[in-house]
C-alpha cells in the first residue's frame, strides 16, 4: 500500500478553509442537527494465524536426538531410500545411549521369540513371534511396525513388540510388507491386512485364543493397523477387540498445526513426510485414498475401540487427534493421550525413556481390558 503526500499549497488551502469554517460556526445559532450518516467501521485488517513454536524435548529425549546426530544420521529428504534404509535408526541411538551410561543393551527378555514368515499375495512375508511366559490360550496381537512404508524392518522395531509381549500377557506377532518405492501403494497395506487374516487362522497353532485377537501399529503401521480393523468391519472378518494407533499417520495434509509446528523436527520433520510420500504413491493424489486420509472417511461407526497415543514434538500430532475424535464422534470408544517432551518414534525407547515405559504401560493396560485380562498382571 502506497501513501500520497500533499504538497503545501494544498495544506494552506486546506487550513484556510478550516479556520473559515470554525469562524462561521461561532456565529451560526443552533439549528436543527442534520440526519445521523450511517458510521462504518473500518475493515479489519486480516491475520495471518499464528505458529505455535515447536516444544523443547525434555532431558531423556534429548539424549537420544543428541546420540542420533552424533551416529551422523542425515535428513531423509537428502537420501536415497537405499542410504535412509543403511544409515543409524532411533534404536540405534537408543543403543548408544545405553552405551554411554554403561548399561546393558541386550533387548528385552522375553520366553520364547521365534523367526518364521506367512504366505502374503506376493510372496512370502517375515514375521516374529514374541511368547510371553506363562500358560496358555494366551491373547494375540499383531504388531505393525513403522518407517513410512520406505524403511526400517522387525529389527528395527524390536523393541515394543517385545513390551507389549511382556506387559499385556499376549502372544505378539509382528509382520513385516513390502516396501515402497519398490513396491508401491497398496502392496504395504495388502500384506499387513493378509497378516491379520493368517494371525486369525493361525492363533490356536501358535498357543492363542482365536476369540482374542488385537491390532497395534506405530507410525505407518499405526495406519495400517487402523485400515485393518476398517477391512474387518467391511470384509464381515472376525474383528480386532482393541485397536492400538501409536502416533499414526492418518491424513493426508502436511499444513495441520502440528505439521507446521514442528516442521523441522527430529527424527521426524515435514520435509521427511514429504519424502515418504514421494516414494510411497505414484502420485501424492494417491493419498487421498480412504486407507491412508483416514480423518476424511465419515463410515467410522462399528469398528474396534482404539487406543491413541500421540507425541507432541511430531508432524502427526494433530491428524492423530483428529482421527480420535473422528473415532469417538462415530460412536466408537476411545482412549487418546499425548506425551508431551517426547518425539516420533519414543514409543520403544522405554529402555532410556521413563514417559516411553508410560506410555508401553498405557497401551498394554488397554490390551489387557480388551482381552478380560486386567487383573492377570
Amino acid at each position: 500500500m502506497s501513501t500520497h503526500v500533499p504538497n503545501r499549497a494544498v495544506l494552506a488551502a486546506a487550513s484556510l478553509a478550516a479556520i473559515t469554517a470554525l469562524a462561521a460556526c461561532d456565529r451560526q445559532e443552533p439549528s436543527t442537527p442534520p440526519p445521523t450518516a450511517d458510521v462504518v467501521a473500518p475493515a479489519a485488517t486480516p491475520t495471518t494465524p499464528q505458529i505455535a513454536q515447536m516444544a523443547q524435548s525434555d532431558a531423556q529425549m534429548q539424549l537420544v536426538l543428541d546420540q542420533l546426530a552424533a551416529l551422523g544420521a542425515k535428513p531423509l529428504e537428502t537420501l536415497t531410500p537405499e542410504q535412509a534404509r543403511a544409515q543409524a535408526s532411533p534404536a540405534d541411538a537408543v543403543k548408544a545411549v545405553l552405551e554411554a551410561q554403561s548399561k546393558p543393551t541386550t533387548p528385552e527378555a522375553v520366553a520364547s521369540v521365534e523367526n518364521s514368515t506367512f504366505p502374503g499375495p506376493a510372496g512370502p512375508v517375515p514375521i516374529r513371534i514374541y511368547t510371553p511366559a506363562g500358560s496358555g490360550p494366551m491373547p494375540v496381537v499383531l504388531y505393525i511396525h513403522g518407517g513410512g512404508w520406505v524403511i526400517a524392518n522387525l529389527d528395527t522395531y524390536d523393541a515394543s513388540p517385545r513390551a507389549l509381549a511382556n506387559l499385556s500377557k499376549a502372544i505378539v506377532v509382528s509382520t513385516h510388507y513390502r516396501q515402497a518405492p519398490e513396491n508401491k501403494f497398496p502392496a504395504a497395506h495388502e500384506d499387513t491386512l493378509a497378516a491379520y487374516k493368517w494371525v486369525l487362522a493361525n492363533a490356536a497353532k501358535l498357543g492363542g485364543d482365536p476369540k482374542r485377537i488385537a491390532v497395534v501399529g506405530e507410525s505407518a503401521g499405526g495406519n495400517m493397523a487402523a485400515s485393518i480393523a476398517l477391512a474387518a468391519r467391511d470384509q464381515k472378518l472376525q474383528a480386532p477387540l482393541a485397536q492400538v494407533l501409536v502416533y499414526p499417520v492418518a491424513g493426508n495434509d502436511t499444513t495441520t498445526p502440528s505439521y507446521l509446528e514442528n516442521a523441522g523436527a527430529a527424527p521426524l520433520s515435514k520435509p521427511a513426510m514429504e519424502w515418504f510420500i514421494k516414494h510411497t504413491f505414484d502420485s501424492p493424489q494417491d493419498a487421498a485414498d480412504p486407507r491412508i486420509n483416514l480423518v476424511g472417511r465419515t463410515d467410522l461407526a462399528g469398528v474396534a475401540p482404539a487406543t491413541v497415543i500421540l507425541a507432541q514434538i511430531d508432524p502427526l500430532r494433530s491428524e492423530g487427534q483428529a482421527y480420535a475424535d473422528a473415532l469417538q464422534k462415530a460412536g466408537v470408544p476411545v482412549s487418546v493421550k499425548q506425551y508431551d517432551g517426547v518425539t516420533h518414534e519414543f514409543f520403544g525407547m522405554a529402555a532410556v525413556h521413563d514417559k516411553a515405559k508410560q506410555a508401553q504401560e498405557f497401551a498394554a493396560s488397554r490390551l489387557r481390558e480388551a482381552f478380560g485380562t486386567a487383573s492377570g498382571m
